[in-house]
């Protein structure tokens, strides 16, 4: 992600919370949180964790062209990892995020003992395979190495997307949690396991490489006219959304923020703007 983190105090009093959950888990008691029915101070800005693109760029044209008409006061606080988000937002110095997808959060939240729920389902952003070697999947051959992402989710999706493309074969029934140790037939390929944000820079030191849709558009690459192959939408489990610490999807600031992210303003200004490189995931509430 970008560099240019928008963080300082407020980073350095998240790390450490980061830090601590890390070792022993959260100790916060989810029934702290807001419950239905409790009184929430609506004049107060809703503080919402954000990647910084496509994410904090949607909150941002909702903030400044939606917001206002419904009584919301929104702030958004980028950040660019993928750890910070969920601890800032279990231990209350966000209100909320938006940057992951379900399969990362429940992944997290077994991990780290969180309680962090998703709200509603925004957008999607396809995983798509990248090279500056080759021109089309029919040009990788054995003996190359291809750059994937390392954390436990996105990994296993980058794995089949390269099952679908016949560039590798998975053992049965390994799903979204395939791991390197799945693949039963690399067919001559190497691979390199990258955290996610540092892919993109490595795709001069690789024949191809497995990026998220965010880390993209945040490499400017763009996903519907740059990659070899992207991930189908239909089906895909792997829409972002809106979360919230459990007890908090009442709050009536969250209810407004959650209407106009699945507003048809927000659906035309994705559209618009990534042109199929982000595409609008609404439909019912996120699981939860």
């Amino acid at each position: 992600m970008r560099k240019n983190i928008k963080l300082t105090a407020f980073a350095a009093t998240s790390a450490a919370l980061a830090l601590g959950l890390t070792a022993c888990g959260s100790s916060s008691d989810p029934a702290s949180s807001t419950k239905a029915g409790a009184k929430v101070d609506e004049s107060k800005a809703l503080v919402i964790a954000a990647s910084p693109s496509p994410h904090a760029d949607i909150l941002n044209f909702v903030k400044d062209k939606l917001a206002a008409k419904d009584g919301l006061k929104l702030e958004v606080k980028e950040f660019t990892d993928y750890v910070l988000p969920n601890t800032a937002t279990e231990q209350g110095q966000v209100d909320g995020n938006y940057f992951q997808h379900k399969p990362y959060l429940d992944d997290f939240n077994k991990k780290n003992g969180t309680h962090i729920v998703p709200v509603v389902n925004v957008h999607l952003e396809p995983l798509g395979l990248y090279s500056k070697k080759v021109k089309s999947v029919a040009d990788i051959k054995a003996g190359q190495t291809i750059a994937v992402p390392n954390d436990t989710t996105n990994e296993g999706r980058a794995l089949q997307l390269l099952a679908a493309n016949n560039l590798i074969t998975l053992k049965e029934g390994v799903g979204t949690s395939a791991k390197l140790s799945d693949i039963t037939d690399k067919k001559g390929l190497e691979f390199k396991e990258l955290e996610a944000a540092t892919v993109p820079r490595a795709l001069n030191d690789v024949d191809a490489a497995i990026i998220n849709g965010n880390y993209a558009l945040e490499a400017n690459l763009s996903p519907a006219k740059d990659a070899l192959v992207l991930e189908k939408a239909e089906g895909n489990p792997y829409a972002n959304f809106l979360a919230v610490k459990d007890g908090n999807q009442n709050d009536p600031r969250v209810q407004k923020l959650a209407k106009l992210l699945n507003s048809d303003e927000v659906k035309k200004f994705i559209e618009e703007k990534y042109q199929g490189s982000v595409t609008p995931a609404f439909g019912a509430p996120a699981a939860s």
